[in-house]
């Protein structure tokens, strides 16, 4: 019996262009299900196994190891889905931070269907560093702290999860401008995915 692959679309988008507020609010709409992979990570437990090696690589600004990354994601989406948080045959589930790499792309084709891919763009890198530094004070988020930090993770993200988009077909992807107020660039957004979501799936109508 083949596995299920849950109806999925992908946001995309540097450090800082806001695909963590625009999943969340998109987590919000009846019929969307956000999972963010930096979520999955900060839920860990910090003093556990798996919260110490995670924190390892973050605080570095560096990826976590592929299987690993893939595991707690994996582990952390069933559990929702078995407490019904998640409905598979009734959500749209947004991923925003998997796949990251060409490595993770492999590893999540047995789980995912990617439908859509939500390109969120903004060229102005010193806004996003600006807006990420902002951030990390609002939300004492300790891995946004430190300039150096920020900016490697901006090369991680050129070098490792750009070339992500050439693996997928290009009429999948649509770009939305990054740079509107939260409620513009949902807008966008949601242009593009109400129809997917209607179509995947749309109730029978009553007579």
């Amino acid at each position: 019996m083949a596995k299920m692959r849950y109806q999925t679309v992908l946001l995309f988008g540097s450090p800082g262009v806001g695909k963590g507020t625009q999943g969340r609010i998109l987590g919000q709409i009846p019929g969307f299900f956000h999972l963010s992979c930096g979520e999955v990570f900060r839920s860990l437990d910090i003093n556990s196994p798996d919260g110490k090696e995670v924190y390892h690589y973050l605080s570095q600004g560096v990826l976590v190891p592929d299987e690993m990354t893939i595991k707690l994601w994996k582990r952390h989406l069933d559990a929702l889905a078995v407490l019904s948080h998640y409905k598979p045959y009734e959500d749209l589930l947004i991923l925003d931070g998997i796949p990251r790499n060409l490595k993770q792309v492999s590893l999540v084709e047995d789980h995912i269907q990617a439908n859509l891919i939500i390109h969120l763009v903004c060229p102005d890198v010193e806004a996003m560093v600006h807006r990420i530094r902002r951030r990390a004070i609002r939300e004492n988020r300790a891995d946004d702290a430190h300039e150096d930090v920020i900016r490697r993770r901006f090369e991680v993200y050129r070098q490792e999860t750009e070339p992500v988009l050439e693996r997928y077909p290009k009429e999948l992807i649509h770009e939305v401008d990054a740079m509107g107020s939260p409620a513009e660039v949902l807008m966008k957004t949601l242009g593009h995915l109400a129809p997917l979501q209607n179509r995947l799936f749309r109730k029978a109508e009553p007579e």
